[in-house]
């Protein structure tokens, strides 16, 4: 069976999922930073494919709202096309529009901070690594759905 891997990928962080082995359901897995540069990058999607054997990455296409190609969209492209080329894997995009919105919609509203006040930057900063982790599993179940649809799996 194809193991595959769900990026959400964002200009601070990288939102990770992974299928369960039978291609039936996506989980988040993690949030890891950024890098400065595409090696980085590389290097800690290298971890993540190697411990759990990941056969193919599904990258969010960060589309416009009305479909088109927008400048996030050529860079998300270019990153996927040069990080599958560097691990040796198959990239698939498949379109990621409002799956950020409905992370946020599944997760809830952000905990508020002290004695109901505003949260705090580490409350803020893990709940956005928590949807980006859930963003990218509903990209990953967007792609699995699609190949169950169509008659394949993901194997």
């Amino acid at each position: 069976m194809t193991r595959l891997l769900g990026i959400d990928l964002g200009e601070r962080r990288v939102g990770l999922a992974l299928a369960d082995r039978d291609g039936s359901a996506a989980r988040p897995l993690a949030t890891i930073r950024r890098s400065s540069g595409l090696e980085g990058d590389v290097t800690a999607i290298r971890i993540i494919v190697n411990r759990y054997e990941v056969d193919e990455l599904v990258v969010g296409d960060p589309l416009e709202a009305g479909g088109d190609n927008g400048p996030q969209a050529t860079i998300t492209r270019a990153w996927a096309a040069a990080v599958g080329e560097r691990l040796g894997l198959p990239v698939t995009l498949r379109d990621e529009r409002l799956s950020s919105h409905v992370a946020e919609t599944r997760l809830g509203p952000m905990k508020r901070g002290r004695s109901g006040g505003p949260p705090s930057k580490t409350q803020r900063d893990a709940y956005r690594a928590r949807v980006d982790r859930e963003a990218a599993a509903i990209i990953l179940q967007d792609e699995l759905d699609a190949r169950a649809a169509a008659g394949g799996t993901a194997s």
